[in-house]
């Protein structure tokens, strides 16, 4: 009996249609492993998706997942080191997109795995058990597929011409399939017959059309569509009509050099305006002292849980993401490096002479701002590893606010030149737990309230830090204008806490303007609401400096959508779902947008006409 079996298993005959039939089985079931990550760990939901509600879209993706297979059998020359190497990869792949759903309530995204490489802070958000098992089965298998590759060319040549043939068909494939979004190719039509694209919400696009749709769905795109009559022709009469505006009103203000300082507060946010959750004490206090003497209210983030990068685009560029292809997710590692020039708060200050420096308490590499900050045209970028004071608090890995403050605090001291200088924090970046041993404040509600108590003793911290620092700057001898704001809300809130509250307050956190003179003209509102690309604009207009066309423009969009982003527009006082503009209402907004559009993806008339100086 056991010669029989052997001899069956030597005939090719009927091991050949077994390893397809198990390689078929793999694909099918390492799709329904990425749909049960998806679907928030549910066999349910992963099986109704597959085989019930979208069975169309799940073997398509099955498809794709064949040829990624394919790929790895004949570079490794071996099925079963291809196969593991496949296994490892979609585990991980699988693994880490439920933990950014968790975190952030977004699937992960094709430009996301350019994060491979930030070790440090893929430890910090997986954990250092799963991060060390991960990497400790990655080496092995990597050790295991380096080995296969050699003995594979050790092979005779008949096999070496299946393995290339089949490596030739999936680079070939993978090509094809890379350009989803070319309206001709053939794998986007076959879903396109039954999927139902969300472009507003990625989570429910995953959702609709599965993980590796969605995934599709968000590779290179065009950054935005192409607005109605764009032309040079159109591009010179905007730009004309708010250059007209800005010069008029540069006539009646001063050439005055303030210094500029931007901080955008890794999660800084308000925790008491959640519903569901008891906070005991104030752990804002010093930071409404502040505010509550100068301009200052809620800001609108594109994200809950993350997105930093985002936000910051959007207060240095003045551009909005609304705006974008819902594709383009990261305009720091999928634009703007490819880009030579790009208009910016910064490229405005150099043009006055302005000393212009960038500082992340963190590492360079983090979404390509090295890159991003040289095409910004920023002098200097101060990170971890050139700081002058990189002190912590307790057990808390990250440099700490009031260090940051210090080496804002030393670069202001060359008072001969005005400075502007970009910072963004580190403190309070997650994970919360454990960082403090000592935590003055108590909180009660659905979830991990160690992980909220740690946080809030965070934002203590950054509190009393920016209440000390912008006291420190009344000694300052220049004017000096500061915009703080929180990036997004930290994604440490249950679902409980979640559904109970409105959408628009899980996007809001804190900003404020400051003027270390107090001659902000709107200083005594303390209710404002507004979005990160309206900062530049607006602080030129209420300190009247010298302005220019774009932030004319800017300031026109604000004046009828105080702040916007997608799927939650702010008009006539409240939140709504949809824009809704009246046709005099609408040509600065529509505007705006072709002017982004000419800048981010278009010909770039509006540079040549000099919109973006005085």
């Amino acid at each position: 009996m056991k010669k029989k079996i052997q001899a069956l298993l030597r005939d090719k005959r009927v091991i050949y249609p077994i390893i397809t039939i198990l390689l078929l089985a793999l694909v099918v079931g390492s799709n329904l492993y990425l749909q049960w990550c998806q679907n928030n760990l549910s066999w349910d939901l992963a099986f109704k998706f597959a085989f019930s509600w979208h069975a169309e879209k799940f073997f398509l993706g099955c498809f794709v997942l064949a040829v990624l297979l394919l790929f790895f059998i004949s570079l490794a020359g071996s099925v079963g080191v291809g196969t593991l190497l496949y296994s490892l990869v979609i585990g991980i792949l699988g693994y880490a997109d439920y933990m950014k759903m968790t975190l952030r309530q977004e699937p992960i995204y094709p430009d996301d795995l350019k994060m491979i490489t930030e070790l440090g802070l893929l430890k910090e958000m997986a954990g250092t058990g799963p991060f060390i098992l991960i990497m400790a089965l990655s080496l092995a298998a990597l050790s295991l597929f380096g080995w296969g590759i050699y003995k594979s060319f050790k092979k005779p040549r008949h096999f070496q011409v299946i393995r290339g043939t089949t490596f030739i068909l999936s680079i070939a494939l993978f090509f094809y399939i890379s350009n989803f979004n070319n309206p001709n190719n053939l794998l986007r039509k076959e879903y396109n017959k039954t999927a139902l694209w969300i472009p507003y919400s990625q989570k429910m696009n995953y959702y609709n059309t599965g993980f590796i749709g969605g995934f599709l769905y968000n590779l290179k795109v065009d950054p935005m569509d192409k607005p109605a009559g764009y032309s040079k022709e159109k591009v010179e009469e905007i730009t004309k009509k708010y250059k007209d505006l800005a010069k008029n009103k540069n006539k009646t203000r001063t050439q005055r050099e303030p210094n500029i300082i931007y901080i955008m507060s890794e999660s800084f946010s308000d925790p008491s305006r959640l519903n569901g959750l008891t906070i005991s004490g104030d752990p804002l206090a010093d930071y409404y002292e502040m505010a509550n003497q100068t301009y200052s209210g809620n800001m609108l983030s594109q994200n809950y849980g993350g997105g930093t990068a985002n936000i910051e685009f959007e207060a240095l560029t003045s551009f909005s993401m609304e705006l974008m292809n819902p594709q383009m997710t990261t305009p720091y590692t999928m634009l703007v490096p490819k880009m030579t020039e790009f208009p910016s708060l910064v490229s405005v200050l150099k043009d006055r002479n302005y000393q212009t420096t960038a500082i992340h308490p963190y590492n360079t590499s983090m979404y390509k701002r090295k890159d991003v900050y040289n095409v910004f045209g920023f002098d200097q970028f101060l990170d971890e590893d050139t700081m002058t004071y990189t002190d912590t608090i307790q057990k808390n890995p990250y440099i700490s606010d009031a260090a940051a403050y210090k080496e804002v605090m030393d670069i202001l001291k060359d008072d001969s030149t005005p400075q502007f200088i970009h910072l963004v924090t580190m403190q309070t970046h997650m994970p919360y737990s454990g960082k403090y041993t000592a935590l003055d404040y108590q909180a009660s509600g659905e979830g991990n309230m160690d992980s909220l108590q740690n946080y809030l003793q965070d934002v203590s911290y950054s509190s009393q830090a920016l209440k000390t620092f912008l006291n420190e700057l009344k000694k300052v001898d220049r004017q000096t204008l500061v915009v703080f704001w929180g990036d997004h809300l930290p994604g440490i809130y249950s679902d409980e806490i979640q559904a109970a509250n409105d959408e628009s307050t899980l996007h809001e956190t804190q900003f404020l303007m400051y003027d270390n003179k107090g001659n902000l003209t709107n200083k005594d509102n303390h209710q404002a609401i507004t979005s990160p690309f309206y900062f530049a604009g607006d602080l030129m207009e209420q300190s009247n400096l010298p302005t220019t066309g774009f932030y004319q423009l800017v300031n026109a969009v604000q004046e009828t959508l105080p702040a916007f982003e997608r799927n939650l527009y702010f008009q006539n006082g409240q939140w709504q779902k949809e824009i809704k503009l009246t046709k005099d209402e609408s040509e600065a907004y529509e505007a705006y947008q072709m002017i982004q559009y000419d800048i981010v993806a278009g010909n770039q008339y509006s540079l040549s006409e000099r919109f973006f100086k005085e």
